[in-house]
């Protein structure tokens, strides 16, 4: 078969699928010389009767043969009567049937295209089209075409066709006029093009680097990057010098560009300890939801109080068991609060006082509400509190049908939870945005019960919330701090706690569950790692290849997740004829890899693998397992614990292999046997932090590769890692009103 170029003309015959969302088709075409055949490609809203000229290649797919993969497409819409009952009578345009289509063509013949998309008034002379029925049929039309022309257009100039519907319902049929007259139109947050992208189809177009939309939205991107990075606001010196070193352009045109969206509200400005903090609007509004809510939760709550002393007992005496001081005191601040919280390392019974304090509201005949950031922290908690536990989203019915900036979520302040008590784990994970819907959620009389470790990495959001909610020494906090005895006979309990204290660990225990393999060189630590996961560790201590998770610290250093998932597919997963793969850039996926979502994708369909649900959005490290890749159709399925999602390949840059994965990106998981791999980089992420959220993922086992001088820099480095946040100062403001 050819790998060159050629074009064919020909008729739609039959659409044997379609997915409207990113526009790819499979269907059966038939040339003027009467030869059929299938093509797969990017042709929107495909119709039967359509006239396509297309440009590609000749492929084969494995199980349906000879295909043709289109890469360019002209298309026109059918002028025969005939072609023109079979394109609407195919159901491409809602509200169109075949009785319908038929009577269309008989009252308006060749002209019944324009009489749909520019005189649908005429469509009510045919009996059974009411006036709303017509303007519906033409408005449905109208946005077909413009869609197809819309997606025709982002694939020319390099960018995914999978955000055109969300562009459509911003600008309607001017997308395309107001994306040339502004490509950075692009950048803004309902669309997420990347900056570069924009920037990039700006200069094609032949806009000036000095221009405003670009400076705007150059401020914009920074505002957005660092956000991204936890940063709830900038201070506006280092956003000025950030962005003018970005896009090259004098640091009084930023300084300028900055007032302006001030003014038009795209930002918030405001003092805070000295710095003008420079916010996007929607964090700085969530900042000061926040606080005001907190601090209205506390000032509101005149329950009598409980008679907590006596409840505790009682439970003590039915489950046969004995609270420590601190968990009494846990369980007695939580029986007398609207709002607390609960910090404390591994082993020091937060699941315990969890339990306790389930019990308590039990007996108070309070209804409780258990929830968590991740599907996997949610199941560990419904696990040892026997009781469903939600993902917070879920909990919130979080829905992103109706696009837009940020999901809707169906429990809101108009509908909130029912529920008494919230009990929030993990709690170090939420962001910002997330919290805000949290209390937003909240009836005034619910209380508030958040628990986490306050020394792991926050959030991967904007927002540091644990930890300012502990510092501001307003919220009622009590930190564990007792390893109880079952735990102290862990030394990962023990070593995780001595990392915290700024000490190094003892490895000197050979019948333990924590491992130090001194290793020197990157091929060394490379080589250990991959024979640990496929050889050492299942053979020798019978823990299966998949309940095994390399971490590291960093993506791109010398022995970061790049390189370790590589080698550990080569290693866990090679090449088979059994298996199709699918190479996207650097990337290789293949069925049976181990992948994980790289962003929130709200939008993006689930469905349960026994049927009986399905729903909305993937999530920011969530991890699966790819079943297939069908290469004719270009769909890439992964499974997710009981649910699968569908990938079409042009969005497989949300996906990579999750052999290996970043610290930070771990947060929230447990794993049977973590192995810990770092050799040098960048000091921000040999931190004491990134090393003790590490060994605390692991609940069996846990192996360092490294050397001493390694584990010794991010043992000794616990300096600050602050996030520009200002929720603590702004709940000491609301408290002073």
């Amino acid at each position: 078969m050819s790998e060159e170029m050629i074009r064919i003309e020909g008729v739609c015959e039959a659409v044997i699928f379609r997915n409207d969302d990113n526009g790819y088709a499979v269907l059966r075409i038939n040339t003027a010389g009467g030869d059929a055949f299938t093509a797969v490609g990017c042709v929107p809203r495909a119709g039967v009767g359509e006239h396509l000229a297309i440009v590609g290649q000749w492929i084969r797919h494995p199980a349906y043969g000879e295909q043709f993969k289109i890469e360019e497409c002209e298309r026109s819409l059918p002028a025969t009567e005939g072609a023109i009952l079979e394109y609407l009578s195919s159901g491409t345009v809602r509200g169109i049937g075949r009785k319908t289509a038929v009577k269309i063509v008989e009252r308006f013949g060749k002209d019944s295209f324009d009489v749909i998309e520019n005189d649908p008034m005429r469509l009510t002379e045919i009996s059974g089209i009411t006036v709303r029925k017509a303007e519906e049929i033409s408005k449905d039309f109208q946005m077909q075409n413009a869609i197809s022309r819309l997606i025709e257009f982002l694939v020319e100039n390099d960018i995914e066709p999978s955000i055109a519907l969300r562009l459509y319902s911003l600008y309607g049929v001017a997308s395309i006029g107001l994306i040339r007259d502004n490509p950075y139109l692009l950048t803004n947050m309902e669309l997420g093009v990347e900056f570069s992208k924009a920037d990039s189809l700006a200069d094609k177009l032949g806009m000036s680097g000095n221009s405003m939309e670009r400076v705007e939205a150059a401020v914009l991107y920074e505002l957005s990057y660092n956000a991204e990075g936890g940063h709830a606001f900038i201070p506006r010196r280092k956003l000025s010098l950030a962005t003018a070193d970005l896009i090259d352009v004098d640091i009084e045109l930023v300084e300028d560009t900055i007032d302006g969206l001030y003014e038009d509200g795209l930002i918030m400005i405001e003092e805070i300890s000295g710095e003008f903090a420079v916010y996007l609007s929607h964090l700085y509004e969530a900042e000061c939801f926040i606080a005001k809510r907190l601090v209205r939760l506390m000032a509101s709550y005149d329950g009598e109080k409980a008679d907590a002393a006596r409840i505790i007992e009682k439970i003590e005496k039915a489950n046969n068991i004995q609270y420590a001081p601190l968990q009494k005191e846990a369980i007695k601040s939580a029986a007398n609060n609207a709002v607390m919280v609960i910090t404390g390392g591994p082993g020091t019974g937060k699941t315990t006082v969890i339990c306790g304090i389930l019990a308590m509201f039990e007996k108070m005949g309070l209804k409780v509400q258990l929830a968590a950031p991740t599907g996997r922290a949610a199941k560990r908690m419904s696990e040892f509190c026997g009781m469903e536990a939600k993902t917070i989203h879920r909990m919130l019915e979080m829905d992103y049908s109706e696009g837009g900036m940020f999901p809707n979520f169906g429990i809101n302040r108009d509908n909130p939870l029912d529920a008494d008590v919230l009990i929030l784990d993990e709690v170090s994970m939420i962001d910002i945005m997330l919290m805000r819907a949290t209390l937003d959620a909240m009836r005034p009389d619910c209380r508030l019960i958040l628990v986490g470790d306050a020394d792991q990495l926050p959030s991967i959001g904007a927002g540091n919330i644990l930890k300012d909610l502990v510092t501001s020494e307003y919220i009622p906090t009590v930190r564990l701090t007792e390893i109880f005895r079952q735990a102290a006979e862990s030394n990962i309990v023990v070593g995780a706690h001595a990392i915290n204290n700024g000490e190094y660990p003892d490895f000197s225990r050979k019948d333990t569950d924590l491992f130090f393999l001194r290793r020197e060189g990157v091929n060394e630590v490379v080589d250990t790692v991959v024979d640990l996961c496929v050889n050492r560790l299942p053979n020798k201590m019978d823990i299966p290849s998949n309940q095994i998770q390399v971490l590291t610290p960093s993506r791109k250093f010398e022995v970061g997740t790049v390189i370790l998932n590589r080698k550990l597919q080569e290693a866990l997963n090679p090449p088979s004829k059994d298996k199709n793969e699918k190479r996207l850039g650097e990337k290789l996926f293949r069925e049976g890899d181990r992948v994980m979502q790289i962003r929130n994708n709200y939008d993006l369909p689930w469905y349960s693998i026994d049927g009986k649900e399905n729903g909305m959005g993937v999530f920011n490290g969530d991890v699966g397992e790819i079943i297939s890749i069908d290469v004719g159709d270009e769909i890439l399925s992964v499974k997710y614990d009981d649910k699968v999602c569908h990938y079409a390949f042009t969005m497989l840059n949300e996906l990579e292999l999750a052999y290996a994965m970043t610290v930070h990106k771990a947060q929230g998981s447990e794993f049977r046997a973590v192995v810990f791999a770092a050799l040098g980089g960048a000091k921000r992420l040999l931190h004491r932090s990134v090393l003790y959220t590490a060994i605390t993922r692991a609940k069996e086992l846990l192996i360092l590769v490294s050397n001493p001088h390694t584990i010794g820099t991010m043992v000794e480095n616990n300096k600050a890692r602050n996030r520009y946040s200002a929720l603590k100062r702004r709940i000491e403001l609301n408290i002073e009103k």
